[in-house]
C-alpha cells in the first residue's frame, strides 16, 4: 500500500511538471508569434507540447489503473518560476536567446524530475520502462533546445 501511494505521488508530480512544460512552450509560442521572428522554431515547440500531452496521457492511464485521479494544474515551483520570469521581462525584455534559455530551464527541470523518479525503487518495472522512454525523448528535446539557443545570439 505504501509503495502504491508513493508511486501515485511520483506519477502525479510528473503530470504536474509536464503541465509546466506545456504551459512554458505555449508561452514561448505566443512570444514567437508576437515577435514575428524565428517562425522555424514553432513546429519544434508544438512537437514538445504534443509530446508532453502524450506523456501525461500515458502516465494518467497508470494513475487511473491504480484507482486515483490525475492531478490538474501546474507545480508550485513552475508557477513561481513563471512569475519571476514575468518580472524579469518587465525590466530586460525577452529576446529569442533569453526565450530559449527559459525553454532550456524548463527542460532541465523536467529532466531532473524524471531522473529522480527513475532512481526511486518503488516503481514497477513496466512504469520504469515507460518513464525511461519518455526521458529519452526529453533528453533529445533538451539537446535540441540547447542547440537552438547556441545558434542565435
Amino acid at each position: 500500500m505504501e509503495n502504491t501511494a508513493k508511486t501515485l505521488e511520483m506519477l502525479n508530480d510528473l503530470v504536474l511538471i509536464n503541465n509546466d512544460r506545456i504551459e512554458g512552450f505555449e508561452k514561448a509560442l505566443k512570444e514567437l508569434k508576437e515577435s514575428g521572428e524565428h517562425a522555424e522554431f514553432e513546429p519544434i515547440f508544438l512537437k514538445f507540447i504534443d509530446n508532453s500531452r502524450r506523456y501525461k496521457m500515458e502516465i494518467g492511464t497508470e494513475i487511473q489503473a491504480l484507482g486515483k485521479d490525475i492531478e490538474q494544474g501546474t507545480s508550485t515551483p513552475g508557477k513561481l518560476h513563471r512569475a519571476w520570469i514575468a518580472v524579469k521581462e518587465t525590466f530586460t525584455g525577452h529576446d529569442i536567446h533569453n526565450l530559449l534559455e527559459e525553454c532550456e530551464f524548463v527542460e532541465d527541470a523536467i529532466k531532473k524530475a524524471y531522473e529522480e523518479a527513475l532512481t526511486d525503487d518503488v516503481l514497477p518495472a513496466y512504469i520504469i520502462d515507460m518513464l525511461d522512454e519518455q526521458l529519452q525523448e526529453i533528453l533529445e528535446a533538451h539537446d535540441e533546445i540547447k542547440s537552438m539557443r547556441d545558434s542565435v545570439q
